[in-house]
């Protein structure tokens, strides 16, 4: 693994950019020594701990009422003094964390020190765009560099736990969290889990820049009905273990040290509450180690399912696997009763004991419970010039050009531009959502990253044009969590009008609209996925001025974006970008950086045709290729009357200010046998004016199966830098190790056949060669 020094050194480079160089950190704290001497460690703890201090252990309350000089008298404060409490989260700051943490061992019988968490999602103070967006970057190293900046922040802050990555597949954008993830592919998804818990736990936990990581939300979350947030999930057991968990997966085998359960129920018994999914799968199939929190008030909400009362669902829970029980206190309130009730042993209550304690181990924490809690390294560490600079640098590849008309981008540094839309000066919500710790007032507005990049020789004009959206109460339910929407309460068409009148002096007009922060995000899901009405009415007026007319969308999810890809000459899709947005943003329309993200997750035409994914399946009656590219419609075939089956934008998509020129697939072996690798290449040339990067995306299909297969499945993917008029040989190592699955009686493995090999830009666009492996 390369040093941390050096990764920061390179961070900027576009030869980084271009590759794919971190493997797994070596985890020495795996050894066999060490594992010996910390079961020892443990096991003289355990031996001197009584019932309730070790049911105190799985107690995992929110700081609600702790502040600084209140740790011992507040009642989460006496609660610790007693042994009655294992970690505590929401709680921010040094000095409150040590104070607490003083508490625990100073103050208890046993002196256990407690674990910290937080919603670390995205970046700490300093924060990265949505994790969606850093998916659309395609870039695991800089995935894994943004969790390291979050680990180092969080933890000189004292954070030790961050509750991330969230890696739920979803296909359906109604859904507020797909936000929070790495978008529809199993594939990708698993890369970047991966990549994620390397970057928080690195190569010891115990080091003072690394924490524990905590998988979410185990399991199937992405998959609500209706895109609904908290709604049922039904679904096969064939497609949990092939789309569905392959990421969590991944994360667990990348080493996580924490897994959370979801709030949905699987099979229908709840996950927090499921004893095939956290004991079976997780532990016996998977071999995790690690210790299973609930989500907040998991345990609690099983009673709204129907799954009993408190002391019912808290011996439910304990049974499948549960070891620590977020806010509720079912398990402080109601285990030892059901122990001597014969309904929970002493044993279930001991092992969830220990997997706390060794995760607290892991951290370091019995050596040294004050070693995050080092106000001159938050100082120093947080929310510094060298992490920003990084941000930046991150957030420019997240950002993914959907559309760019007669190359109306990059932008000339000269003229007049007209920056207007309710997102153009809004420096609060360019953390977008989950952004606990940031400080979103100190993020730089896409305003103020043109005046303060672009220099002297370009006037930017402004104006909001309209609100997020027309309706204020709407607008309110949208302004949360320090993020205001800013609305204006004149009228619209007076909006509406100072826009176009700062329009019609411009040479071009940056459009900034979409969603606001927190109109993605948890308990944020919408039946309708376009952009507000007002704002649109906007673009159409802007329109009749007849200047360029750029968007610059900020969105959480996908959307719809029929209308607006007809009218706009072009559309770059920056997500939610973070702490640097408006530096990063400019750098992009500007060309000083090219750029290079590709859509983690379909764009469809309709919010009927959700959900909408590549990976899916024919039906007995397909529509032939010819009216699917054609958009016509066909009787007694699998479409639609009044709607195309293609998305907007499909996934993997995503422009470049050059042109990249794919060969013909090769291989090098077109009936291999047996175990045997095979290498399939294309050769890429940048047959453009500008030096770029291109995701080269490898896609197979397995066209006969003794189960219904994908149309294509992602297998491999290479971000590649290019010079204007340079080419290269991108070549993909195959093995059937790439064409397993999971059959009908979930037997891992692959089968013999003819398989497409397909590379492209996108998932739709690509080259393909058929091979027949035999086995």
């Amino acid at each position: 693994m390369k040093k941390f020094a050096i990764l920061a050194a390179l961070a900027l480079s576009p030869f980084f950019l271009a590759q794919n160089i971190i493997s797994k950190p070596a985890q020495s704290y795996q050894s066999a020594p060490y594992q010996s001497k910390k079961k020892a460690f443990i096991d003289n703890l355990i031996s001197k701990m009584t019932l309730d201090e070790k049911i105190g252990q799985l107690n995992l309350p929110s700081s609600g009422d702790f502040t600084t000089g209140q740790a011992q008298s507040s009642d989460i404060g006496k609660k610790v003094e007693q042994g009655l409490v294992g970690g505590l989260f929401n709680i921010k700051g040094v000095d409150k964390i040590r104070e607490v943490q003083k508490v625990a061992v100073e103050k208890s019988r046993l002196k256990i020190p407690m674990i910290f968490g937080m919603d670390v999602i995205h970046g700490y103070e300093t924060s990265f765009p949505i994790p969606l967006g850093l998916a659309s970057s395609w870039d695991t190293d800089l995935i894994q560099r943004s969790a390291q900046i979050a680990a180092q922040e969080a933890t000189a802050d004292g954070i030790n736990w961050t509750f991330s990555p969230m890696v739920d597949i979803s296909r359906d954008p109604r859904w507020g969290r797909v936000s929070e993830g790495a978008g529809e592919d199993p594939y990708l998804g698993s890369e970047i889990a991966k990549a994620m818990v390397y970057g928080y736990q690195g190569d010891d936990l115990a080091k003072k820049n690394t924490m524990l990581a905590c998988v979410k939300h185990f399991a199937l979350y992405g998959a609500a009905e209706g895109g609904r947030d908290y709604n049922t999930v039904d679904m096969s057991h064939l497609q949990m273990y092939n789309t569905y968990f392959p990421p969590y997966k991944a994360a667990v085998e990348a080493g996580a040290g924490s897994v959370m359960a979801s709030f949905n129920e699987i099979d229908g018994i709840p996950a927090t509450g499921n004893k095939w999914l956290l004991t079976d799968v997780l532990r016996k199939q998977w071999n995790f180690k690690g210790f299973v929190v609930t989500d907040y008030t998991g345990i609690n909400e099983m009673i709204d399912h129907g799954m009993g009362d408190l002391q019912e669902v808290s011996a439910l829970a304990i049974n499948a696997g549960v070891d620590m029980d977020m806010v509720g206190e079912g398990f402080l309130k109601t285990l030892k009763k059901s122990i001597s009730e014969g309904k929970v042993t002493e044993q279930a209550v001991t092992d969830a004991a220990r997997r706390i304690l060794e995760a607290k181990y892991d951290l370091g924490l019995f050596d040294d419970p004050y070693k995050y809690t080092d106000s001159k390294r938050a100082q120093r560490e947080v929310f510094s010039p060298k992490n920003l600079e990084a941000a930046k640098t991150i957030s420019s590849q997240s950002m993914v050009l959907l559309k760019n008309n007669k190359q109306v981008l990059p932008l000339q540094k000269s003229g007049t531009v007209a920056v207007i839309g309710p997102l153009g000066d809004n420096a609060v919500n360019m953390p977008g959502t989950w952004s606990v710790a940031a400080k979103h007032a100190n993020s730089i507005s896409l305003l103020r990253g043109l005046k303060e990049s672009v220099g002297k020789n370009v006037k930017f004009l402004y104006a909001k044009g309209s609100n997020i959206y027309e309706s204020a109460e709407m607008e309110e339910k949208v302004s949360m969590f320090g993020k205001s929407a800013g609305r204006d309460n004149r009228p619209a068409d007076q909006i509406r009008k100072e826009a176009i009148a700062i329009a019609n002096q411009a040479d071009v007009v940056l459009l900034a609209i979409g969603e606001s922060a927190e109109m993605s995000g948890e308990s944020s899901s919408r039946t309708d996925i376009g952009i507000p009405e007002t704002q649109k009415e906007l673009l159409r007026e802007l329109k009749k001025t007849g200047k360029p007319i750029v968007i610059v969308l900020f969105t959480g999810r996908p959307l719809v974006l029929t209308e607006e890809s007809q009218l706009a000459d072009a559309i770059l899709n920056v997500w939610f970008p973070g702490s640097m947005a408006g530096y990063a943003i400019s750098d992009v329309l500007y060309g000083k950086v090219n750029p290079s993200g590709k859509l983690p997750m379909t764009f469809p035409r309709s919010v009927g045709q959700v959900p909408l994914y590549y990976n899916a399946k024919n039906t007995g009656r397909p529509l032939s290729l010819e009216n699917t590219e054609k958009c016509k419609f066909e009787k007694f075939r699998s479409n639609y009357l009044d709607e195309c089956n293609t998305p907007l934008y499909p996934f993997g998509f995503g422009l470049s200010y050059t042109t990249f020129g794919y060969s013909d697939v090769s291989v090098s072996n077109a009936k291999p046998t047996g175990n045997t690798a095979i290498e399939a290449s294309v050769t890429l040339t940048n047959n453009g004016k500008y030096d770029g990067a291109e995701v080269v995306q490898l896609y197979i299909r397995d066209l006969v199966g003794s189960i219904t297969r994908p149309v294509k499945e992602l297998k491999g993917f290479q971000k590649v830098y290019l010079k204007a008029g340079e080419s290269k040989k991108v070549t993909f190592k195959i093995s059937p190790e790439d064409l397993k699955f999971y059959n009908n009686q979930l037997k891992y493995d692959w089968e013999a056949g003819d398989f497409d090999i397909m590379i492209g830009s996108n998932s739709h666009d690509v080259k393909t060669t058929r091979v027949n492996w035999s086995k």
